[in-house]
């Protein structure tokens, strides 16, 4: 039976919150032995709802497969503990502050002296180092940073006020770019033999979604008349057609049965169409609002326009698709079973999938010392002591 990408391979996790553990969860579900180092109280997304007796799906979502131990970083002893779980690792994660890993003597600098192959991985709000770097850092923060909520509310006709955050970008998508370059960089070191130091800025990630504000920041353009991405309206509902070809703007027409809108001078070249976008969006609502959400989708899916209607995420969960794909995997934690989302690819050649458990606080304490080779006097004592979090 094949192996995964990173089986044999084990990574020291010392991220919290969501950015961090996505990226280690990554490498876990491809087949790396993660070691979660957390504190006395744990990643605060432990506390975060849903809960079930006391166990976070939330928190399971994002560290299912990994080991967790407790250590006092603060204590050398615990220090000392690490720097023997180093001799057998290849990657270090974490998204604390700049300057925390210092406190601990376990920054780059100092590990990669003795630990030549491994692969360190910091993420934090705006980078290792510059003007910004000691500055605290959550996903909200950094989308209004980056200028993405501004950017984001210019797409909402009449609004004066960004909007709230519950969706948590900046942080998934930095612990991909992550993940990536952590690839990278191990794909190197089968070259060099060498690690070395991935730093991801979650400021600079936001920037990278911004394809044409980052242009039109530099080269202004006009807007256009009305977003061109946006609901049209359905007898029962709303829709989400994307046209963005002259292949889908034929179709759309021809779904709508007005193929005489291809020639029509507001909409003939894009650049006209860009700038009467809403006299065409009133125009395809005097037939859409005639059907239904569901009439809209088989026309525009004959037709090949990109569309779907607005689904919730209860909705989404139950996709035939997801099903087809295996999307969803089953994972059991302390307070009993619930769903989270498989890496949304597949490799033909290798398994790709989450574990199936999720680990309470320092449920792994005891295991990862004795691989680390200490005796069992020395783990009471040390747990006595308050240096390590035994279960």
């Amino acid at each position: 039976m094949a192996t995964g990408p990173l089986d044999g391979m084990r990574v020291l996790d010392f991220t919290t919150t969501i950015a961090g553990p996505y990226c280690t969860r990554m490498m876990a579900d491809l087949g790396a032995e993660v070691i979660k180092i957390e504190t006395a109280e744990g990643d605060m997304m432990r506390t975060r709802p849903p809960l079930r007796d006391g166990a976070s799906t939330s928190f399971g979502q994002l560290n299912a497969g990994k080991h967790s131990i407790v250590l006092d970083l603060k204590r050398p002893e615990a220090q000392e503990i690490v720097r023997r779980l180093l001799t057998t690792s290849d990657f270090l994660v974490e998204n604390f502050r700049p300057g925390v890993m210092a406190r601990f003597n376990l920054d780059y600098d100092t590990v990669s002296k003795r630990h030549q192959e491994l692969i360190y991985c910091s993420i934090s709000g705006y980078g290792q180092t510059g003007p910004s770097s000691g500055l605290a850092a959550y996903a909200p923060a950094i989308h209004a940073a980056s200028g993405f909520d501004l950017a984001h509310m210019a797409y909402q006709p009449g609004r004066d006020r960004p909007d709230n955050c519950g969706i948590y970008i900046a942080d998934i998508v930095s612990g991909t770019y992550a993940f990536g370059a952590a690839m990278a960089a191990l794909a190197q070191r089968h070259l060099t033999g060498l690690g070395q130091h991935v730093d991801v800025s979650m400021l600079e990630t936001m920037l990278t979604l911004m394809v044409s504000e980052i242009q039109a920041a530099q080269f202004p353009v006009a807007p256009p008349g009305r977003p061109m991405f946006g609901p049209v309206r359905t007898k029962d509902g709303f829709i989400m057609p994307a046209v963005a070809s002259e292949k889908t703007f034929q179709g759309i027409c021809a779904a709508a049965g007005h193929p005489e809108w291809i020639g029509d001078p507001r909409f003939a070249r894009y650049a006209d169409r860009r700038a009467h976008w809403g006299d065409f969006v009133d125009l395809l609502e005097t037939w859409s609002t005639t059907l239904t959400t569901a009439a809209c989708q088989a026309a525009f899916d004959a037709a090949g326009v990109p569309s779907s209607p607005y689904r919730t995420v209860t909705e989404v969960l139950a996709d035939p698709q997801l099903a087809h794909r295996g999307a969803l995997a089953e994972v059991h934690d302390a307070g009993g079973s619930f769903k989270v989302v498989q890496p949304p690819f597949r490799l033909s050649a290798a398994p790709v999938q989450v574990a199936r458990f999720a680990a309470s606080l320092g449920e792994n304490t005891r295991e990862v010392l004795e691989l680390a080779g200490y005796a069992d006097d020395e783990i009471k004592k040390m747990s006595a002591a308050g240096i390590v979090g035994v279960q």
